[in-house]
C-alpha cells in the first residue's frame, strides 16, 4: 500500500505540474484509462468565454429591443448566472434602475427558459406587469402568438414564424449560440407560474459568439492518436454543434438529438452512443444515460462538465472532470480539476495519469509473481529440510530491503509505446504473471538449496545466508526486466530506480560480513558461491525475460 500510494501521489505532482489537480488519487488509474471522453463543446473545443454578436429582431435585422428585455431579465435573475447572462449584463443600461421585480419563473431543463415578471417603479401600484421570458427560440417560438416590429405588435402567421425560425437557424448555421426573447403584459397578481407563459409576443433574438480554441484541432488530433474519443453532449442546437465541430476538425460528425435519445430503449442507445459523435439539444438525465450506456458497452468513461446540472454525469462517469471555475457542486462531485480549460490540459493528464498506472502495474506484477514464488520456496523447503529456510527476523529484512529497492519506482521512465494507448489493468495477465514467473524463482531457490547443501555442505547458518543473498540479489534484479514490455537494454530506468535496486544487492551482499551479521544470523559465504550467485542470477534473468515476452505477447501489450 506504501508504494502503491507513494506512485499514486508522484502521479499526482506530475499532474499538478500540467495544471491537473486529482482530488482522489485513486482516479489516477482510470484518468489514464479513459478510452471516451464526454464533454460540453463550451470551454473544451471553444474558449467559453461569451460575448454578444448582435441583438436582432425576427428577421435578423439589428434592433435594440431584445438586449433592453434580455437584460432586465438577467439583472433580476436570482440563479446562478450562465456566461450568457454574463455577456448580456456586460454594458449597463441606466433604464434598467427604473424598473422592481415582482416574480420569478426559475429556468428548468424541460422548459429550458426563464421568466421574469417586472413593473416600473413609478407604476407599481398600477395593475400592469411584464413578463419578459428568455431561452430555446424553439420553445420561445412556440408560446409566442406575435412579433413586435417597430414597437408594434404584429399576428404571428405561419407566413412569419417560417420567417423566424429561418432568422434562428441562419444564426446557428454560423456557429452563434441563440437566445429567443419574448414578453407578455400581464395584469396585477400575487404570483405568476407557467401557466403565464402563453400569448407571448416574440421580440427577437440575441446572438453570441464563442470561438474555438486556437489548439482545439491539435489536442483533438494529439487525442485521437492517443486512443481518446470525443464525445460532445451540448444543451445547443445540432446547426451551432456542427458548425463548432467543423471548425476543430471534426468533420461531418454523426448528430443525435436528444428527441430521439427519449425514443430510444437503453440496449439500442448503447449501439447508438458509440456511433454518434454529437449529441445535441440534450438534457441532464440524458446525458446520464448516455454515460451509462458507454459503461455498459465497457468503455472507460470521462465526463468534463462544469454547472450544477453536470454533478449527477461527473457521479456517474467513471472519471469525473471539472475545471477550477466551475460552480462549487461541480467541484465537489468531480475528481480531477483542471487550473485551466482545454483540451490540451487534459490531454497532458491523461497522459501522467498512464504513467502513474503504468508504474503501479509494475510493482503489482512483481510483487505478486515475487511474493508467490517465496511461498512456494518456503512451503516446498519445508519439506525436506529439518530446520527453517530462513529465519523470521531475515524474512522481515529481505522483504525490507526489497520494498526499500522500490520506492523509487514512481520515479520511473515509461515505454513510450504504453502511453499511446489506454490500458485497463489485465487480471488474467497479472494471475498469469504470478503464476508462471513466481516458480521459475522457485527453481533457482531450490538449485540453491541444491548447491548450499550438497557442494559446500552449508550449516544452517550459511544456507540461511546464504538463500537471504540469492532470494535477495534475484527479486530484486528482475525489475529491471518487468518494468519494461520491450528490450530492457533498450528501455532505460530512471537513475533513482537504478541505483536503489543495486544498492540494496550490494547491502544484501554485504551484511554477512558486516558487525550486523550476528545479530540477523548471518555468516561468511565462500567465495566460490557467489560465482554460482553471479550464474544463476544472469539465468534466471534471461528465462524470465523469455517468458515475460510470452505473457506479453498473448496480453497484446
Amino acid at each position: 500500500p506504501m508504494i502503491t500510494s507513494v506512485t499514486l501521489a508522484r502521479g499526482a505532482v506530475r499532474m499538478a505540474r500540467e495544471q491537473v489537480v486529482v482530488k482522489h488519487l485513486p482516479a489516477i488509474q482510470n484518468f489514464g484509462t479513459i478510452d471516451i471522453l464526454c464533454s460540453d463543446k463550451t470551454g473544451t473545443l471553444t474558449t467559453g468565454q461569451m460575448v454578444l454578436a448582435s441583438s436582432a429582431n425576427y428577421l435578423g435585422e439589428s434592433s435594440d429591443r431584445p438586449l433592453a428585455l434580455a437584460y432586465l431579465n438577467s439583472k433580476f435573475e436570482t440563479g446562478i448566472r450562465s456566461p450568457l447572462d454574463v455577456a448580456i449584463l456586460k454594458d449597463s443600461r441606466p433604464d434598467a434602475d427604473d424598473y422592481v421585480k415582482c416574480d420569478e419563473i426559475p429556468f428548468d431543463f424541460d422548459r429550458r427558459r426563464l421568466s421574469i415578471v417586472v413593473s416600473k417603479k413609478e407604476a407599481a401600484s398600477i395593475d400592469t406587469r411584464i413578463l419578459i421570458t428568455k431561452g430555446a427560440p424553439e420553445g420561445i417560438l412556440d408560446l409566442a402568438d406575435s412579433y413586435e416590429v417597430e414597437g408594434k405588435t404584429v399576428s404571428l402567421d405561419p407566413d412569419a414564424r417560417r420567417r423566424c425560425r429561418k432568422t434562428f437557424d441562419d444564426l446557428s448555421a454560423q456557429g452563434f449560440r441563440v437566445l429567443g426573447i419574448a414578453f407578455r403584459n400581464l395584469d396585477a397578481q400575487p404570483s405568476y407560474s407557467v401557466q403565464d407563459e402563453r400569448s407571448l409576443v416574440f421580440a427577437g433574438y440575441m446572438a453570441f459568439a464563442d470561438p474555438p480554441n486556437p489548439d482545439s484541432a491539435a489536442s483533438l488530433a494529439a487525442m485521437k492518436r492517443d486512443g481518446v474519443e470525443l464525445k460532445i453532449l451540448t444543451g445547443d442546437n445540432e446547426l451551432v454543434a456542427r458548425h463548432v465541430c467543423e471548425q476543430v476538425g471534426l468533420k461531418n460528425p454523426v448528430i443525435i438529438l436528444g428527441d430521439e435519445l427519449d425514443r430510444t430503449s437503453d440496449p439500442a442507445l448503447q449501439h447508438l452512443a458509440e456511433q454518434a459523435t454529437v449529441f445535441a439539444r440534450v438534457s441532464p438525465v440524458q446525458k446520464h444515460r448516455i454515460i451509462h450506456a458507454l459503461k455498459i458497452r465497457g468503455h472507460v468513461v470521462g465526463y468534463m462538465g462544469d454547472g450544477i446540472n453536470d454533478a449527477p454525469s461527473l457521479r456517474a462517469a467513471d472519471v469525473g472532470i471539472s475545471v477550477f471555475s466551475a460552480v462549487d457542486v461541480a467541484r465537489e462531485a468531480a475528481d480531477i480539476i483542471l487550473l485551466k480549460p482545454g483540451l490540451e490540459v487534459l490531454h497532458k493528464g491523461i497522459i501522467e495519469g498512464r504513467r502513474a498506472s503504468a508504474n503501479v502495474l509494475k510493482y503489482i506484477l512483481m510483487g505478486t509473481s515475487s511474493n508467490f514464488g517465496n511461498m512456494f520456496s518456503m512451503a516446498g523447503a519445508s519439506l525436506f529440510l529439518p530446520f527453517l529456510p530462513m529465519l523470521p527476523t531475515q524474512i522481515l529484512l529481505n522483504n525490507f530491503l526489497y520494498d526499500a529497492a522500490q520506492v523509487t519506482i514512481p520515479t520511473d521512465n515509461v515505454d513510450q509505446h504504453y502511453l499511446q494507448a489506454p490500458r485497463k489493468w489485465d487480471m488474467t495477465l497479472i494471475r498469469n504473471f504470478m503464476i508462471f514467473i513466481g516458480p521459475i524463482s522457485s527453481i533457482y531457490d531450490f538449485l540453491t538449496f541444491y548447491v548450499l547443501l550438497h557442494f559446500f555442505h552449508a550449516s544452517q547458518p550459511e544456507f540461511h545466508t546464504g538463500w537471504f543473498v540469492e532470494s535477495l540479489a534475484t527479486q530484486t534484479l528482475v525489475l529491471f526486466v518487468i518494468r519494461t514490455t520491450g528490450n530492457p537494454f533498450k528501455s532505460r530506468p530512471s537513475i533513482p530506480l537504478a541505483i536503489t535496486t543495486i544498492l540494496i544487492v550490494i547491502v544484501g551482499i554485504w551484511l554477512p560480513y558486516s558487525p550486523l551479521a550476528h545479530r540477523f544470523g548471518f555468516t561468511p559465504l565462500p567465495g566460490p558461491f557467489f560465482t554460482f550467485l553471479a550464474i544463476s542470477t544472469v539465468t534466471y534473468l534471461l528465462l524470465v525475460e523469455l517468458a515475460k515476452r510470452m505473457l506479453f505477447s498473448r496480453a497484446d501489450i
